[in-house]
Parts: C-alpha cells; structure tokens; sequence
C-alpha cells in the first residue's frame, strides 16, 4: 500500500473531523502518515467527540495551541503550514509517496506572517517549477492559467509565450485518452467577438497553434465562448478545460461537481492532492453539521492513482 502524507489544515476548520471520521476507510486505501502531534489531535477528538483509532501513525508536527473553532488565529494558521512543510519533507525523503492536504486559511496564513497565498504557490517556491492547478473530478476538469490575482490584473498576464508554456507543460502532466482533445477558453464575452470586445482571444489562438506544433500533436482547441463551453453538449466533446483565471472555471465547475471535486498540482516532482473546498469555519465542531467525505475521499484516491501512474 502506497504511503501517503496528510497535512491536517487549518485546525480552527473541518479538515481534522474529517481525518478522524474517516481513518477508518482510508486506512484500507493507503497508509495514511497524519502531520500532527498526539497533544493537538487529543485536543481536537475531545472538542469533536471522536475517538482517535489505535492505528493512527502520526509524524509530530511542532506546536501547541488553543484550538478555537471557527475562528482565524494566527497560531492555527502557522501550525497548517508547518503541518503542509513537515508533509513535503516526508515527500522529499522517500517515507511517503505523496500528499494529500486539508485546507488551510489564507487570513490566517497572513496573520502568520506566511507570504504565500495557498499550497500551490508555496510549492512554485519550494520546487522552483511553474506548478499547475487543476480542480475537478473524472467528469470533468478544470486548469486554471492564473489563480489568485485580482480580475483587473488577468488580461495583462495572457502572453503567447507564457501561455505555450504553460499548454505543453499541462499536456506533459495529465493522461489523455487516445484522440482526447483539451478545451481552452477565451477571455472576453463571446470570446472576444472578432475583436470588437477585446483583442487577448488572437495571443490564446496563437498560443494554442504553438503549444500544437510544439507537442506535435493538436490536443488544444479553442478559444471558446467561455459561457457556453460547459453546457451538457459541450462536455460530452471535452473533459479537461482550461480556464483563463479562476472563477471563470471554477463557479461551473463547483457548480455542477462541488462535493465530489478535487484540487491537483500538476508539473512537480511530487504528487499532492487536496480537497476542493475550504475550512468552512461556519459548521466547524458543530454536532449538528452534515460535512460530505467525498472531495476528501476522492483526494486520496486520486494521490494513490497517480502513484500508480508513476
């Protein structure tokens, strides 16, 4: 069975009820290497009312705080990230073979001091390699060609050369089926309408022509009309998209596939997974909330498979 390295998230949000709600199923799908101290995790199966299974292998992540559900704390952010770092180490040194992450807190992170805004940014840094993110599940996924930057800013950063390489290197990490064709999607509304409602649709159509020619194969098509491309009818064509910046792909994606959806790094010499979904601070400890497995559940299947694929 294949080890796989948890960083447990932010412990003010769900992702350790998660863990611990779940031990048990994802015990007989890899060996599971939680990042967390015994003192913390007591803390939490005490305010959760959870037991803590015999068989839980820890790696004792540094640190001792006050658990506050629901809240953003400075600590709880500094202790997620120090969770994700210990479970990068376990990568790095051959004792786990991938990682699979709960979610962290970016105000939190701040608050901390930590001056990336997420995992994937932290592991551009770490690796020096131009990480991807792609979210979705085998329905359907999305790749996003920029993530956390302000919407006035995204037209500035789509340039022919930079989006070639960031098509190959996409191509380069994912497995098409044979004859499989990848969607990418304009900017503008209409895709631009010829020009008469913005002029970035001609540098993605040169990029995709690029990145083409480049893999010798013609895997991207595209620019399309971004509000019809994830009708019924489109999806039946495509499986794999590629939006231009974050909402653009992830409001239909979460729309359609939220409890079941995943994130994935691509184009990095290590494998990490995580849920598609964030602390939800609002229904943390609470007896009464219903909090779905799946996205984490998949998480873990898709870090296994993607070992596999190795």
């Amino acid at each position: 069975m294949k080890k796989i390295a948890i960083s447990v998230g932010d412990l003010n949000g769900i992702g350790i009820e998660l863990i611990l709600k779940n031990h048990k199923k994802i015990s007989k799908l890899c060996k599971p290497i939680y990042c967390i101290n015994h003192k913390l995790l007591t803390q939490a199966s005490r305010l959760l009312d959870i037991s803590i299974a015999k068989d839980f292998k820890l790696l004792e992540t540094q640190g001792d705080f006050k658990i506050k559900p629901g809240l953003v704390d400075q600590k709880s952010g500094l202790y997620s990230y120090n969770s994700f770092l210990d479970a990068i180490s376990l990568t790095k040194n051959g004792s786990a073979h991938a990682i699979v992450t709960l979610p962290i807190n970016k105000q939190s992170w701040a608050k901390a001091g930590i001056n990336y805004v997420g995992h994937t940014d932290m592991l551009r840094d770490i690796f020096k390699k131009d990480a991807i993110m792609m979210l979705g599940c085998n329905k359907m996924f999305v790749a996003l060609y920029t993530e956390h930057i302000a919407l006035k800013d995204v037209a500035k950063h789509i340039k022919v050369k930079k989006l070639t390489s960031f098509l190959v290197d996409f191509a380069k990490s994912i497995k098409l089926v044979k004859n499989e064709k990848v969607a990418v999607l304009g900017l503008n509304p209409h895709a631009g309408d010829h020009g008469v409602l913005g002029n970035e649709e001609i540098k993605i159509i040169k990029a995709i022509k690029k990145a083409n020619k480049l893999l010798s194969k013609e895997i991207f098509e595209g620019a399309f009309v971004p509000d019809t491309i994830f009708s019924a009818n489109s999806r039946k064509n495509y499986r794999y998209f590629v939006a231009m910046y974050h909402d653009q792909g992830l409001i239909p994606l979460k729309a359609l596939y939220f409890d079941q959806s995943i994130n994935v790094s691509l184009n990095l010499p290590i494998i990490r997974t995580s849920v598609d979904h964030g602390t939800a601070f609002d229904i943390a400890y609470k007896s009464s909330s219903n909090i779905s497995s799946k996205s984490y559940i998949n998480a873990v299947k898709e870090a296994i498979r993607l070992c596999k694929k190795d």
